[in-house]
């Protein structure tokens, strides 16, 4: 996991589903759950996908406070 791939997670946004248009990071730990089981998407999208899973699974939010707020400042 590198600093890049906790920033895609706010830059890349689900194509498909329920929650397309919606940015990784913020989809629910179900869905995610759901992912998880079920299997993740190909390519780059599922590996964002699973390493949100990994964050959200394991309380690690926090690591994207900072990130996070700075997105919602617009930078």
């Amino acid at each position: 996991m590198s600093p890049e791939h906790l920033e895609r997670l706010f830059t890349v946004e689900m194509p498909f589903g329920k929650y397309k248009g919606r940015a990784i990071a913020d989809l629910p730990g179900n869905y995610l759950n759901w992912f998880a089981r079920e299997g993740f998407p190909n390519g780059e999208l599922g590996k964002l996908v699973a390493l949100m899973h990994e964050i959200d699974h394991n309380g690690l939010e926090d690591l994207l406070t900072p990130l996070r707020e700075r997105h919602r400042q617009g930078n």
